[in-house]
């Protein structure tokens, strides 16, 4: 699937659920409504906004030669993987950060019927993010993996996740304490996605760092 094409999708999708939202809070909202809820809310609404700003720069966007997946799983620790995801992120402005976050987003693969299965039994949602984001970090044969589904409307959440999933592809168990709790931080996007995204996304980094430890 080109890049343009995952990258338009996830931008209705957005649209799609913002509108949403919008409607509800304002025909179908009660007194009791909770102030994380509008923060939610708002932070879809900016997250929209920004990914706009991207969708009117693809149309003069050219895809890259070698994609950060290939580069990325051609390196051969956890840590050299991380090492090469900063220097993709590093020097770029917060749109080009946003774009390639949505070109990892692209590259998560959705859940096959086994854990499908598994998320309607197993509560493995990660509860401190707003976000629909279920994780299950697992040791097979003494590799690592971490099978993922991300809510569609948050691309850049998505795209986080498909980040951690492909550092840690089939490296062996004992370099998952190579994933470092500031990753976030590392990568230039704790400014460009805001507090409360933020907050979120170091809750899944830190649960797959610790679940991926502590696996048998």
């Amino acid at each position: 699937v080109p890049a343009s094409r995952g990258l338009f999708s996830n931008i209705f999708l957005v649209l799609a659920m913002s509108a949403i939202m919008t409607v509800h809070g304002w025909n179908g909202a009660t007194a009791s409504a909770s102030l994380s809820s509008r923060a939610h809310s708002l932070a879809v609404k900016q997250e929209t906004t920004q990914l706009l700003k991207i969708l009117r720069a693809t149309k003069t966007h050219q895809p890259k030669a070698e994609s950060p997946t290939t580069r990325i799983l051609n390196m051969e620790t956890v840590s050299e993987r991380i090492d090469q995801i900063v220097e993709e992120f590093v020097d770029l402005d917060s749109r080009e950060k946003l774009e390639l976050l949505l070109d990892f987003a692209n590259r998560l693969p959705p859940l096959n019927a086994e854990y499908l299965d598994k998320k309607e039994h197993e509560d493995r949602r990660v509860h401190e993010c707003q976000t629909s984001v279920f994780l299950w970090p697992e040791i097979s044969d003494g590799s690592m993996r971490l099978v993922a589904e991300v809510a569609e409307e948050a691309p850049t959440v998505k795209g986080f996740v498909a980040i951690l999933s492909e550092a840690v592809a089939d490296r062996p168990q004992t370099e998952a304490e190579e994933l470092p709790d500031d990753l976030l931080e590392k990568i230039g996007l704790a400014d460009v996605l805001g507090m409360l995204r933020s907050r979120g996304l170091r809750a899944i980094v830190g649960r797959v760092r610790r679940e991926l430890i502590d696996a048998e």
